[in-house]
């Protein structure tokens, strides 16, 4: 059969560059590199595992080229002076061994050179930058400002317009960057010239406000980037690939970059040299939801038509990204919209993908389920991390390796820590039997999947890897001791999840109301003893558990499950209010996604903070505001979406059996769904 992959799998060309197919890594801030801008094993294992998956080019984002100045995070990789030239060569050499091709991405991060402005040092700006106007800051805890990459308060910003002398100087920065990246072995330049970062600074009407030649006119604004190209293209010699990222659009800008501001620049940009040209967008953060629209974009393929347009005017090829699919990417190939995609969220979530692709096994990619706590932990300075995959950043540890001695190992708890555990328990080796007392795989992810639909196709890939593997699936099936006297396993992982219960409110005992594991029994069809019933497939009952619901529904609780699902009722008709206890909603949700679902819950329903329940009545609920105040909420029916708690009913059933019992997921501590994929798979590796 012809894999409908094929037009992306197929080898292209940048330059001199010869890749194997048309999948690069997107260049990415991932916060890997030490403390002063070295590459230790850490980020090297990180694209190292890029490269052995199959990805054609892997871009090293964010490349500083006067670290520590210009920087935009900590842990971001320096190549300043040449004692940055060691551990670049190494990475070139393992991105070598596999078959990959490696290019650095050179940046100064210009007016949003955090680590600038945390150190009071002076911030590189093509002009004085407007004042900003944001209202992002407003759903951040004091805990997440005190890390927030800003660190706003800490120092009165100082901004250097730059002269000529200074352009001269920036210019020899990015030259001898590049004279160093071609001396450790990479392949190739990426100028990033978008992304309100320096050089978009001068390409952007709204932030270039100059009167010399380096502003006013398109040419004159795309001044600097083609001196830049030729500074460069002069250091390294002809043969070089040297290419640039730009965006094709700034949003949320009046007077910002257009589209036909995009392609001109292009133009330029390839006169002067650069042998390719990669398509972003940038997205003023007026508010955080911005933020979800680009240049991390949360609508499927929302950034491809700028590529397309681009590659109309300009005779290089072009890369597209924001969030495309492979099966996108290799349609828009193959109708020469674009030359190649790069991948960023896709390949942290899986690094295996482009291998998986050409083997015809799509099914078996772990998808990202767009959650941003990837990015969220930049915005921390943290080291970034990915729910889904437990080995990011980890990379340069044991994994999963074989098991020294086969064992049967019993894993109880058919949700996403259950089902990671038995696929890595049996990818190792073991004999796994997974029990569930319910009539179907998933657990509380599947309740999250009505939600937020990006957790739908994380169900749909643990299942079936699940199936795949030589795993004993015993479904409507109750742990107890009998159950574990009858299977004698080695070993028993308990995966029992978490509850949520009532919390005593007065009134909830009432027939409108409901909790969240009612709702969720419904939809994993099971009774409240957890034993399970055949009724309508999950999707049919996540729809009917809605149309049970009345037209007015306030939801207790506003932490993830409850936004996610005041956002999901909203899309169905209703009319959601949410009372959350505190003075911030959404503290389990990540930073970016929190900005998306709160916007989204704001935009039609309402949310209520520090507002205390204090009775559900048949027809309303009754709760006292921030001052004391009471008031009253019609409700038709009510949703308490409280804090969870582990359920540990059959780990305390179990802990005589005379088995060892290894605990994982909301069991043993809730965090969702990215402890449940951490625990699973560290218990998988333990067992």
């Amino acid at each position: 059969m012809s894999n409908v992959h094929s037009p992306l799998l197929e080898p292209g060309r940048i330059g001199a560059l010869e890749l194997r197919n048309r999948i690069i890594m997107a260049p990415m801030g991932s916060n890997f590199a030490e403390a002063d801008g070295r590459c230790g094993e850490r980020i090297q294992a990180y694209y190292e595992a890029r490269a052995k998956g199959g990805a054609a080019l892997l871009t090293m984002g964010v490349v500083s080229i006067a670290y520590p100045s210009g920087t935009s995070s900590p842990y971001q990789v320096g190549i300043s002076n040449d004692d940055y030239i060691p551990g670049l060569t190494e990475m070139a050499r393992r991105a070598h061994k596999h078959g990959a091709k490696i290019a650095a991405q050179l940046q100064h991060a210009g007016k949003t050179a955090m680590c600038d402005l945390a150190e009071g040092r002076p911030v590189w700006v093509p002009s004085l930058p407007p004042k900003p106007s944001t209202s992002m800051m407003g759903a951040l805890t004091k805990e997440e400002l005190t890390s927030f990459a800003s660190t706003i308060g800490r120092h009165k910003p100082q901004f250097r317009v730059l002269d000529k002398g200074d352009i001269e100087q920036l210019i020899e920065w990015y030259a001898a960057a590049a004279a160093r990246a071609q001396a450790a072995g990479f392949d190739g330049i990426e100028l990033h010239a978008g992304h309100t970062y320096l050089v978009a600074g001068f390409l952007s009407p709204y932030y270039n406000q100059r009167d010399d030649e380096y502003g006013g006119s398109l040419e004159n604004r795309a001044r600097l980037m083609v001196e830049m190209i030729r500074g460069v293209k002069a250091r390294v010699g002809a043969g070089f690939p040297v290419w640039v990222r730009l965006d094709g659009e700034e949003l949320r800008s009046k007077g910002g970059i257009t589209l036909p501001d995009a392609v001109g620049a292009a133009r330029l940009a390839v006169e002067a040299g650069a042998v390719a040209v990669s398509m972003s967008a940038y997205a003023t953060f007026t508010t955080g939801v911005a933020f979800t629209e680009a240049p991390t974009v949360h609508e499927p393929g929302r950034l491809m038509d700028y590529a397309t347009e681009v590659r109309k005017a300009v005779s290089v090829p072009v890369i597209a990204a924001g969030r495309i699919s492979p099966q996108m990417a290799a349609e828009a190939i193959a109708a020469g919209r674009f030359d190649f995609v790069a991948m960023a969220r896709k390949l942290l979530a899986d690094p295996e993908l482009p291998r998986k692709l050409v083997q015809g096994r799509a099914r078996d990619v772990r998808p990202c389920n767009y959650c941003y706590v990837c990015i969220s932990e930049i915005f921390l300075n943290s080291r970034i991390k990915c729910p889904v995959n437990a080995e990011l950043g980890h990379e340069a540890e044991a994994g999963i390796t074989p098991a020294a001695a086969q064992r049967h190992v019993l894993v109880i708890g058919g949700g996403p820590a259950g089902m990671e555990a038995a696929r890595v328990a049996a990818t190792r080796g073991h004999r796994v039997t997974l029990v569930e007392r319910s009539e179907r795989l998933g657990g509380a992810l599947a309740f999250a999947a009505l939600g937020y639909a990006g957790n739908a196709p994380l169900l749909d890939n643990l299942v079936h890897q699940v199936r795949e593997l030589p795993i004993d699936v015993q479904l409507a099936t109750a742990a107890d001791a009998a159950l574990v006297g009858r299977l004698k396993p080695d070993a028993v992982v308990v995966a029992s999840g978490a509850r949520r219960g009532t919390g005593g409110l007065a009134g909830a005992g009432l027939a409108h109301v409901w909790t969240c594991d009612e709702l969720q029994r419904q939809i994993t069809l099971e009774d409240a003893g957890g034993t399970a019933r055949i009724g309508l497939p999950p999707a049919d009952a996540a729809a009917g558990a809605a149309k049970t619901l009345g037209k007015r529904v306030v939801v207790i609780g506003g932490g993830m499950v409850g936004l996610e699902l005041a956002d999901y009722l909203l899309a169905h008709d209703r009319t959601v209010t949410v009372l959350e206890p505190t003075d911030k909603a959404g503290r389990e949700l990540s930073i970016a996604l929190r900005w998306r679902v709160m916007d989204a819950v704001e935009q039609r329903g309402s949310i209520q903070r520090s507002a205390t329940v204090r009775e559900i009545t048949p027809t309303e609920v009754v709760w006292a505001d921030a001052e004391g105040k009471e008031q009253r909420t019609g409700a038709d029916s009510v949703l308490i979406a409280r804090e969870a708690t582990p359920d540990t009913g059959v780990a305390e059933l179990l802990k005589d059996c005379g088995v060892p019992l290894h605990l994982a997921g909301d069991c043993r501590g809730v965090e969702q769904i990215e402890g449940a994929i951490r625990d699973g798979f560290r218990v998988g590796c333990e067992v």
